[in-house]
């Protein structure tokens, strides 16, 4: 859900202008995320989600058009805030190297702290594959802009970046349904040492 110049989203509805008609819609996307993480897009229901955020019926459509425009933005909102979890995790990072272990680490974190908004984008691809594919090619843009750097300065050898980013996605996006959605590790740490083994040296024998 974008805005417009106009100041309107593409839903037609104008975002809220006051303090009071933000902390009302973040209340609703809050408990959309509990009722579409809990149960799924399909059988949740606007009634439930206001329900949970103790707000009229009415007032959902002030702030959405419909049930798919409240889960579009929740994807939305998934996505900034996994961009920018990643971009304070990954400052530190003194090569694209050190980036990749740095960052695979804190989204594996982020998708432990976050279930439901995880789950939320995975049933994304079964109610508009375009939601599912526009969330991942924003991170496979810029992952392949970084990798393409990374090769022009040397720090990883010289290959085809969009398919390598797409790759390095696939890896992190599977290790978070395993290790982070569905049965959590002894030790994440370990996990994220084997992962970055395989990225680092490939599967060929030594």
């Amino acid at each position: 859900m974008s805005q417009t110049e106009s100041g309107r989203t593409d839903s037609g509805i104008c975002p809220p202008k006051t303090a009071r008609g933000q902390k009302t819609r973040e209340s609703l996307l809050r408990a959309a995320e509990k009722v579409f993480g809990e149960k799924g897009y399909y059988v949740a229901s606007i009634s439930e989600i206001t329900q949970e955020a103790k707000v009229a019926m009415g007032t959902f459509y002030l702030y959405f058009r419909d049930k798919e425009d409240v889960f579009r933005a929740l994807v939305q909102h998934m996505l900034e805030l996994l961009r920018t979890h990643l971009r304070k995790h990954v400052a530190a990072a003194t090569s694209q190297m050190d980036a990749e272990r740095l960052g695979l680490k804190a989204f594996l974190s982020f998708v432990s702290r976050h279930k439901n908004l995880y789950r939320i984008v995975l049933d994304s691809y079964s109610v508009d594959e375009t939601i599912y594919s526009g969330y991942f090619q924003v991170f496979a843009d810029l992952y392949s802009r970084r990798l393409s750097r990374a090769a022009e300065q040397g720090e990883v050898r010289p290959g085809d970046a969009e398919v390598r980013a797409w790759c390095l996605i696939g890896i992190s996006n599977f290790l978070g349904m395993r290790y982070a959605l569905w049965k959590r590790p002894a030790s994440m740490d370990k996990v994220v040492d084997a992962a970055f083994d395989m990225i680092t040296h490939g599967l060929q024998a030594r």
